[in-house]
């Protein structure tokens, strides 16, 4: 299936059903069941950290990412973290290479391992993100990926459980506290 009419579908399907969220892998169509109140949570809770550290960046919950080099698709990332404005007049599918930090909140669902935990972090490192946050309520750590190199992936992971510190390394520079996540 070609990337355009994969787009079409999806705007027209999350107009539709806000109950699922579309993605393009490697030339497939796959659902993703919408989010609870307890990831839009921990999605809120990353935005206050962010943007009091960071006013000059935007924290975006719904942008989607063309991510070629690997998924040759699209892929909806939980949230984003760019400059103020760069998002501007790109659509639906933004380029990548002004993302800071692609994040990722885990789900509980049968795909949420090769999902979060394998595929993602290799295409956003592909796709040159600098870091990828991933919040992982199954394991309850927070997991920061950095230093991508295209090749191989994140060079560069830092583990910590929930309710310890967490550096976002730069371009990024935000210290997390992770205590709320113990809750």
């Amino acid at each position: 299936m070609p990337v355009e009419l994969f787009e079409r579908i999806a705007v027209y399907s999350t107009r539709e059903d806000e109950t699922v969220r579309l993605e393009f892998v490697d030339g497939q169509i796959e659902l993703r069941k919408a989010t609870n109140g307890n990831h839009s949570e921990i999605t809120m809770w990353l935005v206050f950290q962010c943007k009091q550290a960071r006013p000059e960046l935007t924290f975006n919950a719904t942008q989607g990412l063309k991510v070629e080099a690997y998924r040759k698709g699209r892929a909806r990332p939980d949230a984003v973290l760019a400059p103020v404005g760069y998002f501007k007049d790109q659509g639906d599918w933004a380029d990548p290479d002004g993302v800071l930090m692609a994040v990722e909140i885990t789900s509980y669902d049968a795909d949420t391992h090769q999902r979060d935990r394998v595929e993602k972090p290799r295409a956003y490192a592909e796709a040159g993100i600098p870091v990828y946050l991933l919040i992982d309520r199954d394991n309850r750590t927070v997991v920061v990926h950095s230093d991508p190199d295209p090749a191989v992936g994140y060079q560069a992971v830092h583990t910590v459980r929930f309710g310890g510190r967490i550096t976002l390394p730069d371009p990024v520079g935000v210290e997390l506290d992770t205590e709320e996540l113990r809750k």
